[in-house]
């Protein structure tokens, strides 16, 4: 059975960046469709549940959306996108239907996934990346009494200890592989943006009696079934191992641009390279948020809001250009401050493994090959996540620039990718 939709704008993704770009399309009087894998708006950052509710932010925005008619299909994700003279033509799955959307114009707000970049030890049960622990604490995960590390990089840290702490977790270590004075230089400057300042002073307090150690990245984690220790080392090459039940790990975050590299939009250092209207290199495609830059989600706001009044042929209002532009400078120094370290490329060794969908091993790959080479002869990246895992953490490791994207963009059923 195949459904059918026709819209002025189609917003992919319904992270804040989606929904604000939705909701002043939709507020202009555009027929706007929005489409998410997820069960509810609010993407990785608003995710809710019955024991968990959004912030105040997030239910303005979540009302305003609902308020302003905008058509939201959930559970639904992109398949293939083909660009025609009036627009585009876009296949979805919602579930187990075949959902086929011709819009005028489209906005990408993919968001970003977590950077997983492999260790010995790392694919060993309760070994979490960081998001994808929150994410598991606000679904009901009990972890009450448990010995947790926290290790990567990036402001993320701070909230996801905090969470774990109030939750009743023992954080041992909070490891920030940024040497201190970078980060300590970003902090000072905080006093221009006093409302992030005093938010990042209450998260570290309220996992104030655990260290928080800069320099400091895992070298392996150890255990049988399960994780039950973590070696950590720092700049001086000093190690240590720690005693844990749980390992939550994670360097950053990897824009997802899929999407928006079937549609040949150019990209920049590995994000959607955008105008100041929010713009891509391709007519009629927009594109806001994490995608762009990584930035957090006053700047996703800002740039949804923006992206989706000129998909909408409206200008953009004044108050969200400055904001964002603002955000911007503020992003390029988050990013500065948090810059992976080179020691980070050695961390797996030879027996490593690197693609857990297809179990190749780091010595299993040549480095004088290609992504596609890895892909003939070892099955990496061939897996159930398409190379969203291990590709990242190879473009690291190995240097290997990313395959070319085809359809279809996830996994499908059958009946989907058929005509009917």
């Amino acid at each position: 059975m195949t459904a059918a939709h026709a819209c002025d704008v189609l917003v992919v993704g319904a992270g804040p960046a989606g929904i604000a770009a939705a909701t002043n399309a939709a507020e202009s009087g555009a027929r706007v469709v929005i489409v998410d894998e997820a069960a509810a708006p609010g993407g990785q950052i608003w995710r809710s549940s019955s024991h968990t509710h959004p912030p105040r932010a997030a239910r303005h925005w979540l009302r305003r959306l609902r308020d302003s008619g905008a058509a939201v299909e959930s559970r639904a994700g992109v398949v293939d996108v083909e660009r025609r003279d009036d627009g585009l033509h876009v296949l979805i799955e919602r579930e187990h239907e075949r959902l086929l959307i011709d819009a005028r114009a489209i906005v990408l707000a993919t968001g970003a996934r977590e950077r997983f970049l492999p260790f010995p030890g790392w694919t060993l049960p309760n070994v979490f990346g960081v998001g994808g622990a929150q994410a598991l604490l606000k679904s009901g995960m009990n972890v009450r009494g448990k010995r947790i590390v926290i290790a990567g990089s990036g402001p993320l840290l701070l909230p996801v200890a905090a969470s774990l702490s109030h939750a009743g977790a023992r954080v041992v270590l909070v490891a920030e592989q940024a040497p201190a004075g970078r980060v300590m230089r970003f902090a000072a400057a905080l006093w221009r943006r006093p409302s992030t300042a005093l938010q990042a002073a209450r998260l570290r307090a309220a996992f104030v009696r655990a260290p928080y150690a800069f320099g400091t990245w895992i070298a392996a984690a150890h255990g049988d079934e399960r994780v039950t220790s973590v070696e950590v080392i720092d700049a001086d090459g000093r190690c240590r191992d720690l005693q844990c039940d749980v390992l939550c790990a994670a360097f950053g975050l990897v824009p997802n641009v899929e999407v928006a590299r079937l549609l040949g939009c150019e990209l920049l250092e590995g994000f959607v390279r955008v105008d100041e209207r929010q713009a891509t290199s391709r007519a009629r495609v927009y594109c806001a948020g994490e995608p762009t830059g990584i930035g957090g989600v006053d700047l996703a706001l800002a740039e949804g809001s923006i992206a989706g009044r000129t998909a909408a042929g409206l200008s953009p209002a004044a108050a969200d250009v400055r904001r964002r532009n603002r955000l911007r400078r503020a992003a390029r120094e988050l990013d500065a401050a948090f810059a992976l370290r080179p020691e980070l490329r050695s961390l797996a060794d030879d027996s490593t493994i690197v693609c857990r969908c297809e179990d190749v091993r780091l010595g299993q790959l040549d480095s004088s090959w290609t992504t596609r080479q890895a892909k003939l002869y070892t099955r990496a990246g061939m897996g159930a996540c398409q190379g969203r895992i291990c590709g990242a953490a190879l473009e690291c490791v190995r240097s290997w620039p990313p395959d070319t994207v085809r359809p279809p963009l996830r996994p499908a059923r059958v009946a989907t990718l058929l005509p009917e």
